[in-house]
C-alpha cells in the first residue's frame, strides 16, 4: 500500500479526553491525505495502576483491588462521557466495562492463587491499551472519520517470553497485512493497541519496557510504511535532559544508531529496540510533540550528512555498579566473565556498560537498579562453586553511582575529544569510576558518583558545544 503512515501516540498524548480528541484530530488530518494506521498506549499512569492492582491481588488485598478498579472505571468512563455524544455513550460504556471485567477476572484468579503468573500478567495488563484504542476509534467515528479498534494480539506474532517478548516478523507481516490492509481498503483507520501481541498459538504477550513504540515500529516494518511518526510530550530528541541542562537544543536529525544509543542510555524519547525493525527497510521516523504539533520535531534516519563531534549527552541515576574479581591470577578471568555474562543473559538482564582490567581480569558492569536482585541471583547461581570456595571475591555492589553517555557518530576518530570530556568532568571535581567505549566510537559511557552526575552532564554539554 503506497504512502502508508503509521502514527504512534504515547500515554500523555491519550491521557485525557481533551488529549484523545486532539490525537483523533491529528490522525484524521493525515487520513484525509493518505492511508494511516494508529498505534496507541494506555492512558498515562494506567499501566502502573493495572500492575499495582495485580500486586494487591497477589497479596490478597481485596480493598486495594477495589479501590484501583474504581479508579480504572472512573478514568475511562469520565473520558467517554467527555469525548462522545450521548447517543454513542451507552454502547461504549458497556464495552469499557467488558474490558475491565476481563481484567478483574484475571486479577481475582491471582488473588485465589496468591501469585501473578507472567502469562496472566501479560494478558491482563494489555487492558490499558485496549481501553485507549476503543476510545480513540470511537472518537474518530463520532467526528466523521471511520475507524476500528484492533487488538494487537490479532496482528503482532511474538515468541513466548512473557513480559519481554520479541516479534516474529514473517508471521507478523502476514497477519498484519491481511487484517490492517483489509480495514484500510474499506476506508477505515485501524487503531491498534501498542505494547502487546500474542504467540503463534494465541497466548497474549507484552513487549517489555517502551513496548508501544516497539509495536509501532514492528507494524511500520511489517506494512512497508513510508514513515513512522511517534508522538510524545516533548519537542523531539534533545541534546540533553532539559531538567538538568538549561541550554538544550532539539536535534533536527539523528541517525538510527545515535537514537538507539541515546534511548539505551536513558533518553526517554524512544525505546532501544524501537528502531531495529525499521533499519533494514530504512523507514524514517519522526519524533514529534502532540502538545505542539506545529513544531518540526526530530527526524531519525539511516544516515545524515556531515555529523560533527558529540551530538548529545544523556544520563541515568537509577543504576547500580556490580564488580567481580578472581581471588587468584591463576583463575581465568575470561572464563569468570563469560559465565557471569551468560548467567545474566539467561536472567534477561540488560547490561548498560561493561569495563574490565587486564592483569587480574576483574570487571564491573552497570545494571538498572530494578534488575539488581535478579542480577545477583543469576550470578550467585552461575558462579556458586567459585564463590563458595573463594576462587572469586564476594560480589561487590555500588548503588551510589550514575551513568552519563556522550553520543555522536561524528566522534569517531576525533582526536582529543575523550580527553576534553574527562577534563570537563574533573574540573567539576566529579570522580570517574569506570569508562566504557565500543569499537564504533559512537558512545562514551562514563560511570560517576551519583552526587556529581548532574554537574558532569552540564559540564560535558557545555564543553562539547551541544547547546549551539
Amino acid at each position: 500500500m503506497n504512502d502508508l503512515l503509521v502514527m504512534k501516540f504515547g500515554g500523555t498524548s491519550v491521557g485525557s479526553a481533551e488529549r484523545m480528541r486532539r490525537t483523533a484530530e491529528l490522525a484524521a488530518e493525515q487520513s484525509r491525505k493518505r492511508p494511516v494506521v494508529i498505534v496507541v498506549s494506555a492512558m498515562s499512569k494506567i499501566t502502573d495502576l493495572l500492575l499495582d492492582t495485580m500486586r494487591h491481588a497477589e497479596a490478597g488485598d481485596r480493598a486495594g483491588m477495589e479501590t484501583n478498579l474504581a479508579a480504572l472505571h472512573s478514568r475511562h468512563e469520565d473520558a467517554c462521557r467527555e469525548l462522545l455524544p450521548e447517543t454513542r455513550q451507552a454502547a461504549v460504556m458497556a464495552a469499557i466495562r467488558g474490558i475491565i471485567a476481563e481484567f478483574e477476572r484475571i486479577a481475582n484468579g491471582m488473588a485465589m492463587l496468591n501469585e501473578r503468573p507472567p502469562r496472566s500478567v501479560d494478558e491482563a495488563v494489555a487492558a490499558g491499551e485496549r481501553l485507549s484504542a476503543l476510545l480513540i476509534s470511537e472518537c474518530l467515528n463520532a467526528e466523521g472519520t471511520p475507524a476500528a479498534a484492533v487488538n494487537a494480539w490479532d496482528v503482532v506474532v511474538t515468541d513466548a517470553v512473557f513480559g519481554n517478548a520479541s516479534p516474529l516478523m514473517e508471521p507478523t507481516r502476514e497477519k498484519a497485512q491481511a487484517r490492517l490492509f483489509s480495514l484500510l481498503e474499506k476506508g477505515l483507520v485501524p487503531v491498534v493497541t501498542g505494547f502487546n501481541g500474542a504467540t503463534a498459538d494465541g497466548r497474549p504477550t507484552t513487549l517489555g519496557r517502551g513496548g508501544s513504540d516497539f509495536s509501532a515500529s514492528i507494524l511500520a516494518a511489517a506494512l512497508d510504511a513510508c514513515e513512522l511518526w511517534i508522538w510524545t510530550d516533548v519537542d523531539g530528541i534533545m541534546s540533553a535532559d532539559p531538567r538538568l541542562v538549561p541550554d538544550v537544543v532539539v536535534l533536527d536529525e539523528v541517525t538510527y544508531a545515535e537514537a538507539a544509543e541515546l534511548a539505551y542510555n536513558g533518553a526517554k524519547v524512544l525505546h532501544p529496540r524501537t528502531l531495529a525493525p525499521l533499519a533494514e527497510k530504512r523507514i524514517p521516523v519522526w519524533s514529534k510533540n502532540s502538545f505542539a504539533p506545529q513544531k518540526r520535531g526530530t527526524r531519525i534516519m539511516p544516515a545524515i550528512t556531515a555529523p560533527n563531534g558529540a551530538r548529545a549527552v544523556t544520563s541515568m541515576a537509577n543504576v547500580t555498579l556490580v564488580a567481580l574479581e578472581p581471588a587468584s591470577a591463576e583463575l581465568s578471568g575470561v572464563q569468570v566473565m563469560a559465565r557471569a555474562l551468560d548467567a545474566i543473559a539467561r536472567a534477561n538482564v540488560e547490561i548498560m556498560a561493561l569495563s574490565s582490567s587486564s592483569y587480574r581480569q576483574s570487571f564491573c558492569f552497570l545494571v538498572r537498579k530494578e534488575e539488581l536482585e535478579r542480577t545477583l541471583q543469576a550470578l550467585e547461581s552461575g558462579l556458586a562453586l567459585e564463590l563458595a570456595h573463594g576462587y572469586v571475591h564476594p560480589i561487590h555492589v555500588n548503588d551510589e553511582v550514575g551513568l552519563l553517555a556522550v553520543v555522536g557518530e561524528g566522534m569517531q576518530g576525533k582526536p582529543g575529544l575523550a580527553g576534553r570530556i574527562f577534563t570537563a568532568i574533573s574540573r567539576e571535581e566529579v570522580n570517574i569510576i569506570a569508562i566504557a567505549q565500543g569499537s564504533s566510537e559512537l558512545t562514551i559511557a562514563i560511570v560517576v558518583h551519583r552526587d556529581g552526575l548532574e554537574k558532569a552532564v552540564r559540564a560535558v554539554h557545555h564543553e562539547c558545544g551541544m547547546g549551539h
